[in-house]
């Protein structure tokens, strides 16, 4: 495992905690999680609270390490993201200093690497890579920005629910947003060869650019298998004019692409300028990618071996990832499958309301037929209802087909000429009587 370079020493009369103590009067210690040069990590239970947390102690006996161990506790109590883990208490006890955070289970990238060698899938690195920058983009725009300066598979953690983890903010630092990111006076000088960029190799102060050049790093391991050459001896090599030794990541392994291969190497590139400006346009450059799918596999085999590991894993890590989901097609719409029962239904509905339809029209002239004999009848039980009717009757003229030798009375006898004269030159035929009203028919008698 490769180990951060750091310009201090450690106290040598410290000594690691064994399993069972407890520190604070609360905090019993299950195991060591791991240890380096500078301090370890446990795993402990907060006997007050109940919950298992992660206890990080240094080794430092420099003030100024003491000042940055406990600018990395306020730094950590600020932060609240999905990737970066939540700090709760911060103690020093028998010269130790000690951190208590958030405890992430799982293994650290650098084991998952050890013990699976080789290339990851594509879209998995992808959706690690989304979730990282979306920390990124979080520390990076604060208005205290933080730089993380210490990005490597070692400082990532992977939970069971395929989340991912920034840990070790140890070689972080702040400062405010309008200052200037490249003096780093007030920061530890540390890094890690294979990972870290020239500007932080060579004490040249520290920015954005770096936690980029340092994410790129890590892209291209995990999309490789091989770990990038480190940027002081590309620099040398340059300068030598010689051909850079970093090799495209598309020619180390088919399968990552040329687009995505072109992303890492401006990821990587030596002069901080050449890079990605933020972690925001990494992201969109990578959003890209993630959305053209399997545009980069290159054969059967590694779809089928990608296509296994989606099935067969118990979450999918991917779900959450806006990258990796395919663009939506506006203009579809989704087919509706009707079942037998369902069309059955709607079959018998139809039936049943064309046969109450049927029945009102077959049963209007019976209706008609009725309200006849029912005015029939009223008029029987009723005689000057018949009286009415008689009188109605007579009221109305009767067209004849012979001509008066008197006059009409009341004015009549006009009517009756223009009768004669439009039916001169008719035969004669039967005259139909009218047909009587039944509006005075229906008006009930008075009481």
């Amino acid at each position: 495992m490769e180990q951060s370079v750091l310009a201090t020493r450690p106290n040598p009369h410290v000594q690691t905690i064994v399993s069972g103590a407890k520190l604070q009067g609360r905090y019993l210690i299950i195991k060591k999680l791991g240890a380096g040069g500078m301090g370890a990590v446990y795993e402990a239970v907060d006997e007050r609270l109940q919950v298992t947390v992660a206890i990080k102690e240094t080794f430092a006996v420099e003030a100024r390490m003491r000042r940055q161990f406990e600018q990395e506790a306020r730094l950590l109590a600020q932060l609240t993201h999905p990737a970066l883990p939540r700090v709760s208490d911060y103690f020093t006890e028998n010269d130790g200093l000690f951190l208590v955070m958030q405890f992430i289970a799982g293994d650290d990238l650098a084991h998952v690497i050890a013990e699976r060698p080789g290339p990851f899938p594509r879209a998995q690195v992808i959706a690690w890579a989304d979730q990282l920058l979306d920390a990124l983009i979080y520390l990076h725009t604060r208005e205290r920005q933080i730089i993380h300066r210490d990005i490597k598979p070692h400082n990532l953690k992977l939970a069971a629910n395929g989340q991912i983890a920034l840990l070790d903010f140890g070689l972080a630092k702040a400062h405010a947003s309008d200052q200037t990111t490249t003096a780093s006076s007030h920061s530890i000088f540390g890094y890690t060869r294979r990972y870290s960029p020239l500007e932080q190799i060579q004490d040249q102060g520290t920015s954005p650019q770096s936690d980029i050049y340092a994410l790129g790093a890590t892209l291209y391991h995990l999309l490789t298998g091989i770990k990038p050459p480190d940027a002081l001896a590309r620099a040398a090599a340059l300068a030598n004019s010689k051909a850079d030794p970093l090799v495209r990541a598309c020619e180390v392994h088919p399968v990552v692409g040329p687009e995505l291969s072109a992303i890492l190497g401006k990821a990587l590139a030596l002069n901080a300028n050449g890079r990605f400006q933020t972690a925001q346009e990494f992201r969109e450059a990578l959003k890209v990618v993630g959305r053209n799918g399997l545009r980069g596999v290159d054969s059967f085999a590694e779809f089928n071996d990608m296509t296994a590991r989606s099935t067969t894993s118990s979450c999918d890590p991917f779900d959450g990832y806006s990258i990796l989901k395919p663009e939506e097609v506006m203009w579809s719409t989704p087919k509706r499958s009707w079942s037998i029962p369902t069309m059955i239904c709607g079959i018998g509905i139809i039936a049943v309301l064309a046969f109450i339809g049927s029945s009102l029209v077959s049963s209007a002239p019976d209706a008609e037929r009725a309200v006849t004999d029912a005015v029939k009848a009223t008029a029987a039980r009723n005689p000057s209802v018949n009286s009415t009717a008689r009188e109605s009757k007579s009221d109305r003229p009767r067209p004849s087909s012979t001509v008066s030798a008197s006059p009409a009375v009341n004015g009549e006898a006009p009517h009756g000429n223009e009768k004669q004269k439009r039916n001169n030159g008719r035969p004669p035929g039967p005259v139909n009587p009218p047909t009587p009203s039944l509006g005075p028919a229906l008006r009930l008698p008075a009481q």
